[in-house]
């Protein structure tokens, strides 16, 4: 019966690692030294401390990933004009339909001939920011 009652009993919780790592080393930092450690760890993107460590050790390639905030900006600002320029463009369309159908065809087109001439303008601004992009793409977002 105690033959049974032993093998009833099951093994629970985590499986044991087949080489697992006991060996413990512990280093001391100055500020100056922590604080360029905290910044290549960073930079490399990793999320465990330990693995970094061994990585940096062992010679093993590590990840680094540089931000360029001039170009995140400038992305944020590109996009918030494109944003505002698709807001224009849909109260243009309001505007003409509006100027058909509630003023007299000499009337609307007084008010389209000034509209056309902002839409030049507006024009020529967008001819510039695209020139601005391809230079600022060309200059600082090369790939390596």
């Amino acid at each position: 019966m105690e033959e049974k009652n032993r093998k009833q009993i099951r093994k629970t919780g985590r499986k044991p690692k087949i080489d697992p790592a006991v060996n413990r080393y512990s280093i001391n930092l100055n500020a100056e030294e922590n604080a360029k450690f905290l910044a290549l760890f960073d930079q490399s993107g990793m999320k465990v401390m330990a693995h970094f460590i061994t990585a940096c050790i062992f010679q093993k390639t590590v990840k680094t990933v540089k931000i360029d905030m001039d170009a995140v900006e400038y992305h944020a600002g590109l996009t918030r004009f494109f944003s505002q320029f698709r807001g224009i463009a849909t109260n243009y369309n309001q505007l003409v339909k509006l100027l058909n159908t509630n003023f007299s065809e000499k009337k609307a087109s007084t008010y389209l001939y000034k509209l056309e001439k902002q839409t030049v303008e507006m024009k020529e601004l967008l001819l510039k920011v695209v020139a601005l992009t391809t230079e600022f793409e060309a200059k600082y977002l090369k790939k390596a």
